[in-house]
């Protein structure tokens, strides 16, 4: 039995690593972490605003590779400051609301690849 495999690409104009920001197999959509980059790369310095690109960026892949942000399975937030976890909460609950929610874990972690990133999110999904 051969696994098809559906890799999405990126749709922004700014290089990004060699990676597929989702693949599909089946009925399953394994997001890569996605960070606050607008599509020309740009980053916005503030927090909220970081998160609220990385939603944004999130549901397009979720779209592009047949899914949705209701059928998110689980969720991975990785962010490089505490004192953002109780902000995140907040946007989480409007942004992946309304409950019943995807597993979650949260990390808190020493750096992201860029140093200007403050949170990187990455999923997995059901596909229709």
């Amino acid at each position: 039995m051969t696994t098809v495999l559906s890799h999405i690409a990126s749709t922004g104009s700014f290089k990004v690593p060699p990676l597929s920001v989702a693949v599909r197999t089946g009925n399953m959509v394994f997001v890569s972490g996605t960070p606050g980059y607008h599509k020309d790369g740009r980053i916005d310095s503030d927090f909220g605003a970081q998160f609220d690109r990385a939603i944004i960026t999130l549901e397009e892949v979720l779209v592009l590779a047949g899914s949705s942000m209701r059928a998110l399975v689980k969720v991975n937030v990785l962010l490089t400051r505490l004192q953002d976890v109780q902000e995140m909460n907040r946007r989480y609950t409007i942004a992946f609301g309304p409950a019943p929610y995807p597993a979650r874990t949260t990390a808190v972690v020493l750096s992201l690849p860029d140093p200007r990133m403050l949170i990187e999110i990455e999923c997995v999904a059901v596909a229709s």
